[in-house]
């Protein structure tokens, strides 16, 4: 297996970099047939049956993002400071590992060759961190100055949407004029109480109260699970041989009532469909680790290849995913390496608005 083996060529001008107006009028692809099918998202109740079972990830993201100035005492003698800027994307919380507290967070950071330990970075008079430690993988651990809600509400207050590279915004809060990814990038689902990801579970994007008007109608069922999705979704894989890669941690729960629905609906004969990757990979890390699917609460940094034995999930609604990225070799998993490649040829001949902000895809398990 290699790296090139998943890659494929794109135009620029197929990358989306704002989502269709209403979200539910975006592109489908529907695959789980022999052929190929354009359709609309709003098609989706026609694609399924009154016993299937959609699964939604019901994560809120956070507005990630901060620009600051890293502050570096220059010499002790003279007490003057060196000062340079800093971008930090938060990854993910740490309070559950071992010597860390609750302000405590994995971060990515550019420039990250010029922060060391201990330097302090300024993103608010009132809000500020120190760098704890440096990961092997070139992360950094930083300590807030906030922890609890007075954090979440500086990060409401100071911090940006963590957007992908390849959606082009200005740098700043202040200069954004594109205000609206507060809410683009918000799925319908996010809850508040389950405020944790950065980045969105972009599958959820397509449905608004339209959709899910049409989906009450023809009696499709639906449940909630949570997965935090982490920073780490940006990460190219660098290794040429994919399998060597190391995927960052990501929080996930099952609740005892989406279990219930999710196992119901297996002894009726419907069929489950993951609403996004994020969703599929957290149903089949609990099938993974306990063979059943069952109440869950636990980290995750399951790697899904092509070989991967899916055991949770029937059938799988999902954007169109970079080039070599991890989400692409999800897909050939569940699909097939083949359809996949039509699916994408297909797509990019066709029109077809990809990653993030872009079109869907309707798959089933090879």
């Amino acid at each position: 297996m290699r790296l090139d083996d998943f890659d494929y060529p794109l135009p620029q001008t197929a990358i989306a970099s704002t989502p269709m107006r209403p979200r539910h009028q975006a592109r489908m692809l529907d695959m789980t047939g022999d052929g190929l099918v354009d359709r609309r998202v709003i098609d989706l109740p026609g694609c399924l049956n009154e016993n299937d079972l959609l699964v939604v990830n019901n994560t809120q993201v956070l507005a990630a993002r901060l620009f600051g100035r890293r502050v570096r005492d220059a010499s002790k003698s003279t007490g003057s400071k060196i000062e340079s800027k800093v971008e930090i994307t938060l990854l993910r919380p740490l309070a559950t590992d071992k010597d860390a507290t609750d302000s405590d967070w994995l971060v990515l950071a550019k420039p990250a060759r010029k922060l060391a330990v201990g330097d302090a970075l300024h993103f608010a008079a009132d809000f500020t961190a120190k760098v704890m430690g440096v990961e092997a993988d070139g992360c950094r651990v930083l300590r807030f100055n906030k922890t609890d809600k007075a954090f979440y509400a500086c990060l409401d207050k100071y911090g940006v949407m963590p957007l992908p590279p390849y959606i082009p915004r200005p740098k700043t809060p202040t200069t954004n004029p594109n205000h609206k990814d507060k809410t683009d990038y918000q799925t319908i689902f996010a809850r508040p109480k389950h405020k944790g990801a950065v980045a969105a579970p972009t599958a959820g994007l397509h449905f608004d109260d339209t959709l899910l008007t049409r989906l009450r109608h023809a009696k499709i069922q639906q449940t909630e699970v949570t997965l935090h999705v982490g920073g780490g979704t940006f990460l190219p894989v660098k290794h040429a041989d994919p399998r060597h890669h190391t995927m960052h941690k990501e929080w996930g729960h099952i609740s005892p009532t989406a279990a219930r629905a999710i196992n119901q609906t297996r002894d009726r004969g419907g069929r489950v469909v993951a609403v996004g990757t994020t969703s599929l990979r957290l149903l089949e890390s609990c099938m993974h680790q306990h063979q059943a699917i069952q109440p869950y609460t636990a980290d995750t940094d399951l790697f899904i290849l092509p070989g991967f034995r899916f055991q949770a999930t029937d059938m799988l609604l999902t954007n169109f995913h970079l080039p070599k990225s991890t989400l692409l070799m999800l897909v050939m998993a569940f699909a097939g390496s083949a359809k996949i490649r039509h699916a994408y040829h297909h797509a990019t001949h066709n029109g077809y608005r990809f990653f993030s902000y872009g079109d869907a895809c309707l798959m089933a398990r090879q």
